[in-house]
């Protein structure tokens, strides 16, 4: 009968695990495309109109050169243009990438791009900083 009991609990509290993984992770997703919908919301509150073309400027943190090479070709292939600049006194993320172009802004492209780019810096050990337009 014990067995039974240990069993019971050990698979309700892989249960309640499992639930909270998805849970987060799902929660990280949205989070994402909030953020990219507040802010083409604030450009709206600027008087700009996300349907003409903007200059976008993306940014990501990088731990390496070779991380760096690697996403800038990416990224020069679809058009961007892009800038590196050392950042010494940042020791996980010792680079910081620029990334531009002039696009529309919409919420379904930019939400794309951002888990796009996600994915590019995870991919390249580093991080994603999001993209801003003036």
């Amino acid at each position: 009968m014990s067995w039974f009991l240990l069993a019971l609990v050990v698979f309700a509290a892989a249960a309640v695990i499992y639930r909270f993984y998805t849970t987060m992770k799902q929660g990280r997703e949205v989070h994402g495309a909030d953020w990219d919908a507040k802010q083409i919301a604030e450009l709206r509150k600027r008087g700009q109109d996300p349907f003409q073309p903007h200059d976008v400027n993306f940014f990501f943190a990088l731990p390496n050169d070779n991380a760096c090479a690697v996403v800038n070709r990416r990224l020069e292939a679809e058009g961007f243009v892009v800038d590196v600049k050392a950042v010494p006194d940042n020791k996980e993320y010792p680079y910081s990438l620029h990334a531009s172009k002039t696009m529309r802004i919409l919420a379904p492209e930019m939400t794309q791009l951002s888990r796009r780019f996600n994915a590019l810096a995870e991919q390249n050990h580093g991080r994603y900083d999001g993209w801003s337009s003036v």
